[in-house]
């Protein structure tokens, strides 16, 4: 099942996209893909509504805005430096245990919304992730037992301002957390849908040219051992979002690092998760 919300920002409503690619809207449903919704069997209540009332379901039109498909989770977890190569292009050692960092919240937003240049940014970056959607509460997981606590899977763009990440103070959250930092989508993917997210090529161009081109398999850290291994730190609530890490070919580890000007256009996708398109402009608050 693939879950979708569409409309205005702030103003999403929920949907679905169907096996035949048509995307329908689930309002009548009552309910939001929010963490009340996961923690509660939503999946399950969903599929079984569906199953009497998908037929009679509004579709949603081809000009309606997406959003991110879930409601805004009270997490999102990052993984640094978890593919090798990206570790190799960044100068930094292989981790010993996976690098966590957190992204606002409210950096949330949909898959085709524009990046947003932050006031005084100078080396705005992109990193196509893998991101994972948990399911139901999560504290202590053993690694064999992960799965049962995912939902699904999406496409993420960690967008990186470096300069605000690298140089002031050495934050990673605060390079990483500005408005429009994190389109998600362009839907969530349940993982029955995925049985081996560990084999999933995933990449990413600029302007058209590629830059990211790997597969999941690279991961330092696989699925499960970052499941369980964040469970351990923090409780994860239905709904929350762990980044996996990206592969090499970010803007900062080109031989010539370059990083986003206005008008650039930065599309990515994962296999069986989509693609996403968004266009870097100045933040208009700026």
């Amino acid at each position: 099942m693939k879950l979708i919300r569409f409309g205005a920002a702030g103003q999403e409503r929920p949907g679905i996209e169907d096996s035949s690619g048509k995307k329908l809207d689930c309002s009548s449903f009552g309910e939001d893909w929010n963490e009340s919704f996961f923690e509660n069997n939503g999946l399950n209540r969903l599929n079984q509504w569906l199953e009497s009332n998908q037929v009679d379901l509004p579709e949603i039109s081809s000009t309606s805005r997406l959003g991110a498909p879930i409601a805004r989770p009270s997490k999102i977890i990052c993984i640094g430096l978890n593919y090798r190569k990206h570790a190799e292009e960044a100068g930094m050692p292989v981790p010993e245990a996976p690098i966590l960092f957190m992204k606002a919240s409210s950096s949330l937003c949909g898959p085709f919304d524009p990046i947003y240049l932050p006031k005084n940014s100078t080396q705005t970056d992109w990193e196509v992730e893998l991101a994972v959607v948990i399911g139901k509460r999560a504290k202590y997981v053993k690694k064999e037992n992960a799965y049962d606590y995912i939902a699904g899977y999406c496409i993420h763009n960690d967008v990186s301002e470096r300069d605000f990440q690298l140089r002031q103070g050495g934050q990673w959250t605060k390079g990483k957390s500005a408005d429009h930092f994190a389109p998600i989508g362009p839907y969530l993917v349940t993982k029955e849908e995925i049985p081996n997210p560990d084999q999933l090529s995933i990449w990413l161009e600029v302007n058209g040219k590629l830059l990211q081109n790997s597969i999941t398999s690279d991961l330092i850290f696989d699925i499960p051992t970052l499941v369980s291994y964040v469970s351990n730190y923090m409780t994860l609530l239905p709904g929350d979002v762990i980044s996996t890490g990206t592969p090499a070919g970010v803007g900062m580890g080109l031989p010539e690092p370059r990083y986003l000007v206005p008008g650039d256009r930065v599309r990515l996708g994962i296999e069986g998760l989509g693609e996403s398109e968004q266009v870097a402009i100045l933040d208009p608050e700026a």
